[in-house]
C-alpha cells in the first residue's frame, strides 16, 4: 500500500475534527446532507446526520500531501435507497437556489462550495482554477472511469453474459443496489449501466470477470493509474466504494483525458436513460448528472460520485464557447454541490474571467479503443 495511504488505517475509528464553514453560506452547508450520486450515487441515499471532515499530513511519492478524510460520528446508520431514486428527481430548482451563484467568480476560489477544485483549459493546458489540487482525498465513484477502461483495456468480448452474484455485493459500506442476485446481463450493459447510473454491483462483477479474478482487475487499475503518471492515485475497489481509492484533482484530470479517448466511455458517460432486462425483470435506469439534461452544457464525458468520507464529486470533460475544458469538483457536503459549482464556473467562463486558448482538441476523431 502507498505510504500516503497508512494515516487513513489509523484514522478510521476516531477522525471527528469539524468541518471549517465557509462565509455567507455557512447556513446552507450546517443543513442535512442529502443523498448524493456517485459510489453511493446508486445506493447510499439520504443521510440526515451533517458532514464532518479531518485532514491529515503525510508524505507520498517525495511530496507532501494532505489527506482531506470525511467521516461520520454520530452513530446513527445510513439510510440507503433504490439505485439512482434520488439523483433522478434533482431539477434546476436547486440550481436557482445557490446562495454564491449571483457572486462573481473569486480566484481563490472562496465562490465554490467543493473543497477541492481544479480546471484546465485542454487546449493550452493552462489550469484556470486550482483550489487544493494536490491535496489526496477519496473520489468515490470517480474509480468507475478507471474501471471502465480496464474493462475495455483487456479486449473481453462485450457481448458476453455476466452474472451477478453474492460476491458482487457491498460487504463494506452494505450499500443496496437494484441489480438483484442471479441478474444476467452483457458486459457491455453492466459497462452502460455502471457509468451512466453509477451501478456498484455491475462494476463489481465487471472486476470479477477479468482474468485473475477481483485481485488482478484492481492490480491492474492501480498500474494503470501509474502509467498515466497519476502518482497520488490509489484504488482498492472497483466501485468507488472504499475510502481508500484515494487520488488529487491534478491526477484525475489525467485520468479523465484518458479516459475520453474510448468513444464508449464518452458514449455511456453522457448518455441520460438506458433500459435493461436482467432475466429477473425490466430496469429503467438514469444518469445521476442532471447537467446532461441542460442544452446549455456540451458534455464529452462525466462521472459523478459519493460516499460518506469523499463527500460530493463530478468529474467532467466539457466544452464552453468552444474552449474544451477539464473540470474537477471534490469534497462538497451541500446537495447538488458539484452542479452548483459547475455552473458557476461555467458563468464565469462566459464573462470571460479566464484566459483565453487558442485551439480546441477533439475527441472525436481520437484513436478507437476496443467497442
Amino acid at each position: 500500500m502507498p505510504d500516503f495511504l497508512l494515516p487513513l488505517r489509523a484514522l478510521a475509528r476516531r477522525v471527528s475534527t469539524g468541518l471549517i464553514l465557509h462565509g455567507a453560506a455557512a447556513a446552507f452547508l450546517a443543513l442535512p446532507l442529502a443523498a448524493h450520486a456517485g459510489t453511493a450515487d446508486t445506493s447510499q441515499g439520504t443521510h440526515k446526520a451533517s458532514a464532518k471532515k479531518a485532514a491529515v499530513k503525510t508524505t507520498a511519492a517525495k511530496k507532501t500531501s494532505k489527506i482531506i478524510y470525511r467521516s461520520r460520528s454520530h452513530g446513527k446508520p445510513a439510510v440507503h435507497h433504490r439505485a439512482g431514486a434520488h439523483r433522478a428527481v434533482a431539477s434546476r430548482t436547486a440550481l436557482e437556489l445557490d446562495p454564491y451563484a449571483t457572486r462573481p467568480y473569486a480566484p481563490d476560489g472562496s465562490t465554490l462550495h467543493s473543497e477541492v477544485a481544479y480546471m484546465v483549459d485542454e487546449a493550452s493546458g493552462l489550469p484556470l482554477v486550482d483550489k487544493n489540487a494536490d491535496e489526496v482525498v477519496p473520489i468515490a465513484s470517480i474509480t468507475k472511469l478507471m474501471m471502465a477502461m480496464v474493462v475495455l483495456d483487456s479486449g473481453a468480448s462485450l457481448a458476453e453474459p455476466i452474472r451477478v452474484t453474492d460476491e458482487d455485493q457491498d460487504f463494506e459500506k452494505h450499500t443496496g443496489s437494484r441489480l438483484r442476485v442471479g441478474s444476467v446481463l452483457s458486459r457491455e450493459d453492466m459497462l452502460h449501466i455502471a457509468l451512466m447510473a453509477s451501478e456498484n454491483r455491475a462494476a463489481a462483477a465487471l472486476s470479477r470477470y477479468y482474468p485473475g479474478g477481483r485481485p488482478a482487475f484492481i492490480a491492474a487499475m492501480n498500474q494503470k493509474a501509474q502509467s498515466l503518471g497519476m502518482t497520488h492515485t490509489h484504488f482498492e475497489n472497483p466501485a468507488g466504494l472504499s475510502k481508500y481509492n484515494v487520488s488529487t484533482a491534478r491526477d484525475l484530470v489525467k485520468m479523465v483525458q484518458a479516459a475520453a479517448h474510448y468513444p464508449l466511455i464518452r458514449l455511456y458517460s453522457t448518455d441520460q436513460s438506458y433500459t435493461v432486462n436482467t432475466g429477473k425483470g425490466v430496469l429503467d435506469y438514469r444518469s445521476t448528472n442532471i447537467l446532461l439534461g441542460k442544452p446549455d452544457w456540451d458534455i464529452g464525458l462525466q462521472k459523478t460520485g459519493f460516499i460518506n468520507e469523499s463527500g460530493i464529486c463530478l468529474v467532467m470533460q466539457a466544452t464552453i464557447e468552444d474552449r474544451p475544458i477539464v473540470m474537477v469538483l471534490l469534497h462538497s457536503n451541500r446537495r447538488h454541490a458539484d452542479f452548483m459549482d459547475a455552473e458557476h464556473l461555467r458563468t464565469a467562463m462566459l464573462k470571460n474571467a479566464f484566459p483565453v486558448a487558442s485551439t480546441q482538441r477533439n475527441y472525436a476523431n481520437a484513436d478507437a479503443h476496443p467497442m
